[in-house]
């Protein structure tokens, strides 16, 4: 079965100095705005105890326009600046569902160079793209093509620290099912093997960051010799970011390809759901993970089953798929991280990766098709036995699926551990608008 969705296309193109000289002073007024609205609301609630919406912070952005000191901001166009302020509401409405923090302030330096042009600014003729304030459309290197028909709603420029150009269009695409098979596969993450499957199969870890670890170490050095300042230590930055946008560059293209896989061959894909947070923490292994990218490898598996109709199972965090015999059921008390396979006493030996992979399709077929939860009691794990059956604990990738009529609600407030900042001299918080 076909769905339509909202997919971006991304692309990278090459300037003329003139269009290069308009989007920077395009990111500039953004981050600007951004950041005056931001400062304006936070202002306004700690002050004066009022909240400003989207329409009232609209209304500043014309009286800035008006001011001597901003009038520069008339001179790009205007689409990208209402753009910024209705990301600012995004963000904080995601503060308010407690989906992230309370928004922070651009930086010049540290944050992404982009601006988002709607359909009003835009050209878009004979596979052309041509921007508001510009002469001439961009020349796009197209690596691939749009799907038949498409046109862009929206299209996003941006540049990143190495000094490349792209620009991502969104369109309306259709995406078909994927051909419906039997066959079903249990993912074990891990630093050894970029990931484990339940078949025995393992894929390597490229391990792009240590290949690259000594062109990347020459040229750090290399940029902390150069005065703060000065051209030569730009060039020098740009060499470094350079390194690293290959090393991300290697790492995208290699989960891509593994996430594509496993969705095309399986129809249930079974991953666990891993505190990647949290395993940062640990100082010896950090570099590692952060270079096979665990949380990336799992966003891509929750679009792509979405889009092409498998099913994603996330199994709890807690179940000890790596101590947990799969023969006998007995769980192991400690099983150190050196330890890649191991003898249960019942005779079976397990490779520790395999074991687990293993052990998380079996859980996650329990909680898919029973709702029988994977994290077992203490008392039932000593003897072997499965724990008792429990709610669904079940986390299928993909959009919120909602009833008919159902209306998705934000959480409220509960003031105790929240982040939300509070009014000076009083105890409340702003609310949420």
């Amino acid at each position: 079965m076909a769905r339509q969705v909202r997919r971006a296309f991304k692309y990278r193109f090459y300037p003329t100095s003139e269009q290069a000289a308009e989007l920077s002073r395009t990111f500039g007024c953004v981050r600007l705005v951004y950041n005056k609205a931001l400062e304006e609301r936070t202002r306004a609630w700690y002050d004066e105890q009022r909240r400003i919406s989207y329409a009232q912070s609209s209304a500043l952005l014309t009286q800035w326009k008006k001011t001597e000191e901003l009038a520069f901001l008339t001179e790009v166009s205007c689409v990208p600046l209402q753009q910024a302020l209705r990301h600012l509401q995004t963000a904080f409405g995601n503060f308010f569902a407690k989906r992230a923090r309370y928004p922070r302030f651009k930086s010049r330096k540290r944050s992404r160079c982009s601006a988002e042009y709607t359909r009003s600014a835009f050209t878009w003729r004979e596979g052309r793209l041509t921007l508001a304030k510009m002469a001439e459309p961009l020349a796009i290197r197209w690596s691939r093509p749009l799907p038949q028909g498409a046109e862009p709603t929206t299209a996003t420029v941006s540049r990143d620290s190495a000094g490349r150009w792209f620009v991502s269009l969104l369109c309306q695409d259709t995406i078909s099912a994927a051909p419906a098979t039997e066959a079903v596969v249990g993912v074990d993450a891990g630093i050894t093997s970029l990931v484990v499957l339940s078949s025995g199969e393992k894929v390597d870890n490229p391990r792009h960051e240590r290949r690259d670890h000594g062109r990347l170490a020459k040229a750090q050095r290399n940029l902390a010799r150069k005065a703060p300042g000065s051209a030569n230590r730009d060039k020098a930055r740009r060499k470094v970011a350079r390194v690293h946008a290959r090393i991300a560059d290697r790492r995208r293209d290699v989960l891509h390809k593994v996430s594509t896989r496993l969705v095309r061959e399986n129809q249930t894909v079974v991953i666990e759901d891993l505190a990647v947070g949290n395993l940062l923490k640990r100082r010896s292994l950090a570099r590692a993970i952060s270079d096979a990218a665990w949380r990336e490898l799992r966003s891509m598996l929750e679009y792509k089953c979405a889009w092409y109709g498998r099913e994603l199972v996330v199994v709890d965090r807690w179940f000890p798929s790596s101590k947990l015999c799969g023969t006998c059921g007995t769980v192991r008390a400690k099983l150190p991280l050196d330890v890649r396979e191991w003898t249960c006493e019942c005779g079976a030996v397990h490779d520790r990766d395999v074991n687990a992979a293993r052990n998380i399709l079996a859980a996650g077929l329990a909680v898919s098709a029973c709702g029988d939860g994977v994290r077992p009691q203490r008392d039932s794990s000593r003897t072997g036995h499965s724990s008792a059956k429990q709610e669904t604990r079940r986390a299928t990738a993909g959009i919120l699926r909602l009833q008919a009529g159902e209306e998705v609600k934000p959480a409220r407030w509960r003031g105790r551990g929240s982040v939300r900042p509070r009014a000076r001299g009083t105890g409340r918080a702003p609310a949420a608008g």
